[in-house]
């Protein structure tokens, strides 16, 4: 409503004027609204903070409550706080430091998610620093279970324990959350690796999914599981670790790119073409080289501890009440 272009030609002209601030887009793209509304200024955030990694600040007000205190509001005001377990492993250290925490904060509910992970709700809002500091202690980082960006990747046993194992999924799965935490993408990002065609990580209905088999590794992308329900299509097949590594950071490159801020990548892939997309990520390998070399410069930039930066006092007025109000009775 603040303005008349549409997604496409507002991330074109972004990067074609070289525009590095909100109020520069809203100005040079003639905004109707001043401050532009809580639509406009979340995807512009976005596309800024895709196009220029290296020079635009995150901007704080344009994120909605859960991405300004990186964690899950929930219906009575308390918060979930879900810390990252690459590829979904954990150790019994880690497990006594999520109960320590859940014993000292009087945390009412913790549960497993859907992800492979573990969620600990009604979290008051002021208690969150100190959750996080002492998961921190533990080497817990944020999940991020709030982001448009990488949640989480899914993972099954494969070779290591499974006599059904085709490669190494776990390790696989742990490499590639360690290589892409912390990126933003248009909307959320889940990534799955089953070790074979028994597909126990429930690869094939997720944003990004990898198949382990014989030969090496089936890439799969524009899965939903959600509002709407959709096998992946096939992108391609690849021999080694490294080669399905590359592929699947230059996929979410080329997403964080072109996609339209909160557009899922199966409705990027249903606008772009599934046959372009395989082109440029299966069959050109200076294009595909250009996205992965695109991502890791970001991650310079993205790959830092929202919980650790809140620790240290970074935007700590978000976490202090305004006031202490209580009721006196009446003389």
């Amino acid at each position: 409503g603040c303005t008349d272009l549409g997604h496409g030609d507002v991330r074109r002209l972004i990067k074609a004027k070289e525009l590095k601030s909100i109020p520069e887009v809203m100005q040079e793209l003639e905004w109707t609204s001043s401050c532009g509304c809580a639509k406009c200024r979340p995807a512009l955030n976005y596309y800024l903070v895709a196009d220029w990694p290296d020079e635009y600040a995150d901007d704080y007000q344009s994120r909605f409550i859960n991405e300004r205190v990186h964690a899950n509001i929930q219906k009575d005001g308390t918060y979930s706080v879900v810390p990252r377990m690459w590829g979904g492993m954990t150790s019994s250290k880690e497990l006594r430091a999520i109960a320590d925490v859940v014993d000292k904060y009087d945390i009412p509910a913790v549960k497993c998610t859907g992800g492979q992970r573990i969620d600990m709700l009604g979290i008051k809002k002021e208690d969150l620093p100190g959750v996080w500091a002492d998961l921190g202690e533990a080497g817990f980082v944020s999940g991020q279970a709030y982001a448009k960006g990488l949640r989480t990747v899914k993972t099954c046993v494969g070779t290591d324990w499974c006599r059904f194992g085709t490669q190494d999924s776990t390790g696989l799965g742990i490499k590639l959350e360690k290589f892409m935490w912390g990126s933003w993408t248009p909307a959320k990002l889940k990534l799955a690796v089953s070790g074979c065609p028994r597909n126990c990580a429930e690869a094939t209905c997720k944003d990004i999914g990898i198949i382990c088999v014989d030969s090496g590794y089936e890439i799969h992308f524009a899965g939903a599981a959600g509002l709407d329900i959709k096998g992946t299509e096939i992108l391609g097949n690849v021999a080694t670790e490294e080669d399905a590594l590359e592929h699947v950071v230059a996929l979410a490159q080329m997403y964080r790119e072109q996609g339209f801020y909160l557009e899922r990548i199966y409705k990027w892939a249903k606008r772009i073409g599934v046959e372009e997309i395989r082109r440029q990520i299966m069959e050109d390998a200076t294009m595909r080289k250009r996205y992965f070399d695109a991502f890791v410069f970001s991650q310079k930039f993205a790959q830092v501890d929202p919980w650790s930066e809140r620790v240290s006092g970074k935007d700590k007025h978000e976490f202090k009440p305004m006031a202490t109000l209580s009721l006196e009775a009446a003389e």
